[in-house]
């Protein structure tokens, strides 16, 4: 067992030694993956864009395969307390990159947390409890904690669970799903 910080550094690590083609691909297998869940059904999803520069996953086939199953899609906008809002992705949504490297909505309409049925999480490792450990700002924690109880969380990672994450808090929360370029693990 690792601690929190060691583990974040070495997942930037890992993944920083990826190819921009190793993603592409990783990230397409996770895609397929998400096909086979029992999520279909839901209404409103929460995507991340990726931080490119981190080697995250790319959410591009995602984006294309709820838009062809025509579900209503909502993309976060990160402010500086650390909260996000959430706009619907329309057809005119302007995008531009953040200081993080992170393309987001400019503006148009706000979608309420308590109506979005899936959030898809980034994160840099998770565990086989359900933990996950992302960048350190809490901006998923926090819009998480404020979500529905019945949301779905299900973390995207092209790197494979390590076992248990130490020194979880309390307000950190866990997945009900993580995908990985060759598993599906369920939680709860």
């Amino acid at each position: 067992m690792r601690g929190k910080d060691e583990l974040r550094k070495w997942a930037k690590e890992k993944r920083k030694s990826y190819s921009k083609e190793a993603v592409e691909s990783l990230s397409l297998k996770i895609i397929n993956r998400l096909l086979n869940l029992p999520i279909w059904e839901k209404t409103t999803y929460h995507v991340f864009l990726p931080i490119v520069k981190q080697n995250e996953v790319n959410t591009e086939g995602l984006l294309s395969a709820l838009q062809g199953k025509d579900k209503r899609i909502v993309l976060p906008k990160a402010h500086q307390d650390r909260s996000l809002t959430n706009y619907l992705l329309e057809d005119q949504t302007k995008l531009a990159e953040n200081h993080w490297g992170i393309l987001e909505p400019v503006d148009g309409i706000t979608i309420e947390t308590n109506s979005i049925d899936v959030v898809f999480v980034p994160l840099l490792i998770g565990d086989l409890k359900g933990g996950r450990i992302g960048y350190g700002k809490g901006y998923y924690d926090r819009f998480i904690a404020d979500c529905r109880p019945d949301v779905i969380t299900i973390g995207l990672s092209l790197l494979e669970p390590v076992e248990d994450i130490d020194a979880l808090e309390p307000h950190d929360q866990p997945l009900d799903w993580l995908i990985t370029p060759t598993s599906n693990f369920e939680f709860n």
